[in-house]
């Protein structure tokens, strides 16, 4: 069956059609669970349709996954690093049509969208690298004539979690490495960028398959809870990484804790930029600005606090404002366009009801601040003028929000940059070393 609009035809070419089969289960794509719609954020129509997998699925791929490892943790590192640099090339070769679905399903606008992919291909040339550097240490030993080896063994099987607003670049991060040391993988893509999960996994599978490779050395899934519960509870899969909210993330620690596993978490941000007074406040500005709308506010990286010095902090707020004005929003497939939508429409949601939590704890809306009404999911770009103790300011609204405040001292900076509870990253912008000299030792990470 073909797409139901010509622009989703490019689809074809990544090897997708209007109904797909969300699993790839012992080198075999299927799947027996519920049928979703893979949704365009932008106006909200359906793209295609994915089945899902079930229990029973998830049990037929672990069982192959399984046996494929003993045979992939044979395999010499430099020969797994030989697979993931063709993985790196096949990637490179459908880039542009990879980048274009990225944007389509996920919401981010196009030149975002190719750059995710390009992260992956990225980290396929990196893993590649280190797959001739897995170097143990010779130890010497107290004892006369001996001396002790040190040599690095696969966990066996890796468990990969992924979220909607990096819906295959974080499968990179993980995946690459995971595989040139020896492990095998099994994938949870989001549920909303199902698409995504199904198109990354053909090229994957492709690979494998031209090198006579047992395709359970990498095992994909669509799905919801039901799915990521299974890895998490799974005594087979020794390590699982998952990216998304702290809630799901703890529960997903504990579950795994409780069968001593390991865990690997990417979670929430509330991430700072402190403007010294010394700072190029042209840079700041441009930095500030991609750094708080980019993804539609949607990364966990994203900028939600801006601290500025109180001698610069009007002059800095009317040149943000100004080019915040400028920002186009729309299509992230078309040209130009620097805003696209929010996810979905509980994300759009969770925007009106932060705005109003953000008005009623004395916030000052200095620019955007309302929905815009469309068939998508958009927003306007919004400034926040609050003081740093205000209870919204702690928390993380997935959105392109920022909260702005003013600080007299350093001192003064990085207490506010440490007064929430999350962590991640911070920025500084300044001419002087003595500052930035000082971040690493006293920003909380």
């Amino acid at each position: 069956m073909g797409f139901a609009k010509k622009e989703y035809e490019f689809l074809s070419e990544i090897g997708l059609s209007s109904e797909n089969l969300g699993c790839y289960v012992n080198g075999k794509s299927k799947a027996n669970g519920p049928v979703v719609s893979s949704v365009n954020p932008a106006n909200n129509q359906t793209i295609a349709k994915v089945v899902e997998g079930s229990i029973e699925d998830y049990e037929e791929g672990m069982t192959a996954c399984s046996e494929a490892a003993q045979m992939w943790m044979q395999v010499p590192a430099p020969k797994r690093g030989e697979i993931v640099r063709q993985i790196g090339d096949a990637l490179r070769a459908k880039l542009e049509q990879l980048g274009r679905l990225v944007s389509l399903e996920m919401g981010k606008i196009l030149p975002e969208g190719i750059g995710e992919v390009q992260e992956i291909i990225d980290m396929c040339d990196f893993a590649v690298g280190l797959s001739r550097q897995l170097n143990g240490s010779i130890i010497p030993s107290e004892r006369p004539n001996h001396m002790m080896f040190e040599t690095w063994n696969p966990l066996g099987i890796v468990g990969v979690i992924t979220a909607f607003n990096f819906p295959c670049a974080v499968l990179g991060w993980n995946a690459c490495i995971a595989l040139v040391c020896g492990n095998c993988v099994v994938w949870k893509g989001a549920p909303t960028t199902p698409l995504i999960t199904i198109a990354m996994t053909k090229i994957v599978s492709e690979v494998l398959e031209k090198n006579n490779l047992p395709g359970a050395i990498f095992t994909a899934f669509c799905g919801g809870a039901e799915i990521g519960q299974a890895i998490a509870k799974d005594k087979r899969i020794h390590l699982v990484s998952f990216t998304g909210s702290s809630k799901v993330g703890l529960t997903v620690q504990k579950t795994v804790n409780e069968r001593c596993g390991k865990s690997l978490l990417e979670l929430s941000g509330n991430n700072a930029i402190i403007v010294m007074d010394d700072a190029d406040i042209k840079l700041a500005v441009r930095s500030v600005l991609f750094a708080a709308v980019g993804t539609a506010g949607q990364r966990c990286t994203t900028c939600r606090r801006l601290i500025l010095h109180e001698s610069i902090y009007q002059t800095f707020l009317d040149q943000l404002v100004e080019v915040y004005k400028q920002v186009k929003i729309g299509d992230p497939l078309e040209k130009g366009t620097l805003l696209g939508p929010l996810h979905t429409p509980t994300s759009q949601k969770n925007y009106e009801q932060g705005i109003e939590k953000i008005k009623s704890q004395g916030g000052k809306i200095l620019t955007g601040g309302s929905v815009i009404e469309s068939e998508g999911n958009f927003v306007q770009p919004t400034i926040v003028e609050i003081s740093p103790d205000a209870d919204v300011v702690k928390e993380e609204l997935f959105a392109p929000v920022l909260h702005v405040m003013k600080f007299k001292t350093f001192e003064e900076a990085v207490k506010i940059n440490n007064s929430v509870p999350q962590g991640l990253s911070s920025s500084i912008f300044t001419w002087q070393a003595r500052n930035y000299l000082q971040v690493d030792r006293t920003f909380r990470k």
